[in-house]
């Protein structure tokens, strides 16, 4: 992603050039569909947030300053949008309960281990991230899914670098917490299971 496209089309926006804005969408519709997915696991309520997010951009295009990254900054505003698109979600959709609906009535040890690849534990550990209080959600979603480093996800959070580094921090041990917990409910549910077949 370049900088100075990001740059010359805003320019040309802001000059009157409505269509340059199409570059700004092609560069980064992407990864604000990804970023807004990680919160809602709904790819059509992603995509719906995105274009709200660009929507919301190119209406405030004149206040950005160009002190920062004009990624930091659509970012940023992205965030406040998802946020808020957040609130309007039914209450149980990020459920902790989520994390364990990996098994099913038939799991035995090969289909449990079936269920661990690379995939699913990626799914689980989203899952996990997304049942986080909202501050260690957002930190730990811009550092690990979005690739931003610490000085980035503090100015996309307006946050000084010292908080984001213990929301990080914080964040990664409930997340272990959590993830640990779920390990050991299906552990016992695969014991439970087995000696439930053994008496048969």
């Amino acid at each position: 992603m370049s900088a100075s496209e990001d740059q010359d089309d805003v320019e040309r926006v802001l000059a009157g050039d409505a269509a340059a804005f199409a570059g700004i969408v092609h560069r980064w519709q992407g990864p604000l569909v990804n970023l807004a997915y990680r919160f809602c696991r709904d790819r059509g309520r992603a995509e719906e947030m995105a274009q709200e997010a660009f929507l919301r951009a190119y209406r405030r295009l004149a206040q950005w300053r160009g002190d920062a990254a004009f990624s930091t900054w659509l970012f940023a505003l992205a965030l406040n949008v998802y946020r808020t698109e957040l609130r309007k979600l039914p209450a149980g959709v990020l459920g902790l309960e989520e994390i364990a609906e990996l098994h099913d009535a038939r799991a035995d040890g090969k289909a449990l281990q079936a269920r661990l690849e690379q995939g699913e534990r990626e799914r689980t550990v989203q899952r996990a991230v997304l049942a986080l209080p909202q501050k260690y959600r957002e930190a730990l979603l811009l550092f690990y899914f979005q690739q931003k480093d610490v000085a980035a996800a503090a100015h996309v959070l307006r946050l000084p670098e010292g908080t984001v580094k213990a929301r990080l921090a914080r964040g990664r041990e409930l997340l272990r917490r959590k993830l640990q917990d779920w390990a050991e409910r299906e552990v016992h549910y695969i014991k439970e299971e087995r000696c439930a077949k053994e008496t048969i």
